[in-house]
């Protein structure tokens, strides 16, 4: 049984995308950035303790296996997380306003055989925003809970200029790279 170690609905739409029958699997990991920590080792570190927690709750499970994902968005070195509030979008998305980002989504599958990765980088490029475009955006509350304030596959599509990379990586999953490693490609 595949479980995948995550509350996002939009991993959960993925996967399924995909045709991947799973259950979801509560995990509790603190998303916290280490001093000095490579953007690139912090996703990758968080989705990997994502996997091997949810992996640690179905271990006694034949065949068990736990997907582990995170995703965020990286201005130079700053990573974006989910803002805290409307002020903490406004300041995010204002910042992300006329410039190219990355975004780093980083999957990790834990099973009995051992752990495997895969890493997906997209460049996306935002085109300038006005603060009226910001705030009427962080209106609709639909910047809360992603990753540098913005849902890709939501109204934030207007925003974007261009994307080079995973466009269902920067949604949460990406699933070219998910599908590889769950299928031993």
């Amino acid at each position: 049984m595949l479980y995948l170690a995550s509350q996002s609905p939009r991993r959960r739409e993925l996967l399924a995308q995909i045709g991947e029958d799973h259950r979801i699997i509560e995990v509790d990991v603190e998303e916290i950035r280490e001093p000095g920590e490579p953007a690139d080792a912090y996703v990758s570190r968080v989705a990997r303790d994502k996997a091997r927690a949810g992996f640690a709750r179905v271990t006694g499970e034949p065949g068990a296996r736990v997907l582990g994902a995170d995703t965020e968005v990286v201005l130079g070195d700053e990573v974006f997380g989910k803002p805290r509030d409307a002020a903490d979008a406004v300041a995010m998305l204002g910042r992300l306003a006329g410039r190219e980002h990355r975004v780093l989504s980083t999957v990790w599958l834990v099973e009995a055989g051992g752990e495997r990765q895969a890493v997906s980088v997209s460049t996306v490029r935002f085109a300038p925003l006005s603060e009226r475009a910001i705030a009427s955006y962080v209106a609709t509350g639909e910047c809360f809970g992603k990753a540098g304030a913005y849902a890709i596959q939501g109204a934030a599509a207007a925003f974007v200029e261009h994307l080079s990379g995973s466009y269902s990586g920067v949604m949460g999953l990406p699933l070219f790279e998910t599908f590889q490693l769950l299928h031993g490609q």
